[in-house]
């Protein structure tokens, strides 16, 4: 469970104290198939962003498209190829995530490459690539045009059940709270209908608020957080992609989807008015694909409760993953984000939390 960045894991810290048992990594790529891939560009001294793919795994996935669904905490943002997925329920493309202002870039890359992948591709077919981002002009020269096609392709061919957490690819120049943050990632074991599923969860943080982690006030006894005398910072957001394997129709992984948010607000988010919270949820199995003819062999709604603490639970550690993992770093203008005091939070925590530990 250690990062390849050779930092700890919160898990590794003792805290995890959740209902659900993580998966064999606790990472995203516990869904079987799927992989997870970086570019980080770090040039001088502004250029401080990147790119992630998510990619499901799926051969031919353009042809073999799966349930999809996006939810929309605060809407301040340009997720490009959401109201596809909303109309449709599927997804056609891996996912990218980067900066603002290169979702562009990063679609047409996706583009390049779903054409590269699948030769039957009709000359007249649309391709619904779905990108997300966050802001990450604190640290980077956002206005400056880096990101290439290329860099996505690089993303892609990194793509790996193994990758590095932190401040990488498309969380490079990003915070959380009041700190360095990036991506992060969790997963859990659900049972229902006496089999197991995983539901894996990747965020890419950059949001404020009060950081809490599990009920401990740990941004408020610090003295840092945005709710003290409302001090002015950028608002930012958090893209959160959801995995399962579990056989769900897109009207349910709509469901499980919005559950992230309970997540998010655990970590002291009140997803602001300026934030851009997203949510972008797929399964691997294509049982309850409305066109594939087998729905009736999705998953009860009654099953759905277990999911929701699922989603809730690993997207809340995906956060404290990103957070921990996070290294100081130096960008634009001179601009500094310092990764969290490690030693001082977990000091916080076992002084609230000793019959924890």
């Amino acid at each position: 469970m250690e990062s390849k960045n050779n930092k700890k894991r919160f898990a590794e810290y003792g805290f995890q104290k959740s209902f659900l048992p993580a998966g064999a990594h606790n990472r995203i790529t516990d869904v079987e198939g799927v992989r997870v891939g970086h570019y980080t560009k770090i040039e001088g001294k502004n250029i401080r962003t990147g790119i992630t793919i998510i990619d499901p795994g799926i051969p031919d996935f353009f042809q073999m498209k799966t349930p999809a669904a996006i939810a929309v905490g605060n809407g301040y943002g340009k997720l490009v190829g959401i109201t596809q997925v909303e109309e449709l329920g599927t997804l056609e493309t891996p996912i990218g995530l980067t900066n603002t202002l290169a979702v562009g870039t990063v679609m047409r890359g996706l583009v390049d490459i779903v054409l590269d992948r699948n030769k039957t591709i009709a000359a007249a077919d649309s391709i619904n690539a779905v990108v997300g981002e966050t802001n990450d002009g604190f640290l980077n020269d956002l206005h400056a045009d880096t990101l290439t096609k290329d860099d996505v392709r690089k993303a892609y061919e990194n793509c790996s059940t193994e990758f590095v957490i932190g401040n990488v690819g498309a969380g490079t120049g990003t915070r959380a709270f009041w700190w360095k943050g990036g991506v992060g990632t969790a997963s859990r074991v659900v049972a229902a209908q006496d089999k197991k599923y995983i539901v894996g969860v990747l965020v890419q943080t950059n949001y404020g608020g009060a950081l809490t982690l599990h009920g401990v006030p740990v941004g408020r006894l610090l003295k840092k957080t945005d709710f003290d005398a409302w001090v002015p910072r950028d608002d930012g957001s958090c893209m959160i992609v959801l995995a399962t394997d579990a056989p769900f129709t897109s009207r349910q992984l709509g469901r499980v989807a919005h559950r992230t948010f309970v997540g998010l607000a655990r970590t002291g988010s009140v997803l602001s008015t300026g934030s851009g919270d997203y949510a972008i949820a797929f399964t691997t199995s294509r049982d309850g694909l409305e066109s594939s003819g087998a729905v009736g062999s999705c998953m009860p709604d009654s099953q759905l409760n277990v999911f929701f603490l699922a989603a809730a639970e690993a997207t809340e550690e995906a956060v404290y993953d990103a957070l921990f993992a996070a290294e100081t770093m130096k960008g634009r203008a001179g601009n500094v984000l310092e990764a969290i005091p490690h030693d001082a939070i977990v000091d916080l925590m076992k002084r609230y939390l000793p019959h924890e530990n």
